[in-house]
């Protein structure tokens, strides 16, 4: 990530005072474990997906007008929108260059897959928010576009950095997929129940920003027209959003929307151990286990 841009290299020690879960990289270090074993590819798989992800989550931070990270002010709050994508940029470029340097091929194109994938995901969701007519299944395509991808990704190049094996590669890209969409599921979740000293972010943040997420999907599905016309209309107004978010948050809960996603969390969840269960028994896949488990049991 060094640079011989002074600015470059200033943003770029900020950044690694921030880390987060690195759930990413974890994953491509335990799929390759559990698939076959660790090598010096598998470090450079996990390198990629982690400075991918963080590329990401800059962009986000500017799509989404975001002031804080990880419960610290966000690149672009710091140094404007300018350098937050040119910093974003920097960082996909990066990842590339360092599976281009390697001949790590196949690499390139997974990961180019979920670029892909992650792009639509969020312009769907930008196209979803604006006319407020999201459904359940859109709902799933998006967040399995824009964040189950990536975590797919981790899984499947950890599987391709360790074996040459079809079947093994697609068992962990099947396993990331459902990792990936049971996390989101939760995160939704935590933006109704979480608490902000934890998230790290205020509560009720999607719907201050329009998104429509399961709980409310779901709740919206359960509500009478009368009941429904009224969320809808909280939600078209930005001075309504600000003053009611609360309210929104109490009828999602009412109406069995946060009981109806915990129960898809852990169903994606137990899809997730059941495409792990054909790898044989070790320390590695005990891990991923315990890590599928804490996908849908985090509180941050």
């Amino acid at each position: 990530m060094t640079s011989e841009v002074g600015l470059l290299d200033k943003v770029a020690a900020y950044i690694l005072r921030q880390k987060g879960k690195q759930m990413r990289p974890m994953l491509v270090l335990l799929s390759a474990s559990v698939a076959g074993g660790i090598n010096d590819g598998t470090y450079r798989g996990a390198a990629l997906v982690e400075l991918l992800h963080t590329a990401t989550l800059i962009h986000d931070d500017v799509v989404d007008t975001a002031d804080m990270r990880r419960g610290i002010p966000a690149i672009n709050a710091l140094w404007k929108n300018k350098v937050a994508v040119l910093m974003g940029d920097y960082l996909l470029s990066r990842g590339l260059l360092l599976a281009l340097k390697n001949n790590d091929h196949l690499f390139l194109s997974i990961v180019s897959d979920a670029v892909r994938r992650m792009s639509e995901g969020e312009l769907l969701q930008i196209e979803k928010t604006r006319r407020l007519d999201i459904d359940e299944t859109t709902y799933f395509k998006i967040i399995s576009d824009k964040t189950a991808s990536l975590i797919s990704t981790s899984c499947e190049i950890g599987a391709a950095s360790a074996t040459t094996d079809e079947a093994a590669r697609r068992a962990m890209r099947e396993c990331g997929e459902a990792i990936g969409i049971a996390f989101q599921i939760r995160d939704d979740i935590l933006d109704y129940l979480g608490k902000p000293d934890e998230l790290g972010k205020p509560v009720g943040g999607d719907i201050k920003e329009k998104k429509i997420t399961l709980p409310l999907i779901y709740a919206l599905s359960k509500a009478s027209d009368g009941e429904r016309d009224g969320i809808i209309s909280i939600l078209k107004s930005d001075k309504k959003r600000t003053l009611f978010s609360r309210d929104v948050i109490e009828f999602a809960k009412q109406r069995g929307g946060i009981d109806y996603a915990e129960d898809m969390a852990i169903r994606y969840a137990e899809k997730a151990q059941h495409a792990l269960s054909q790898f044989p028994e070790s320390k590695s896949k005990t891990a991923m286990q315990k890590l599928i488990g804490f996908a849908v049991e985090r509180r941050s």
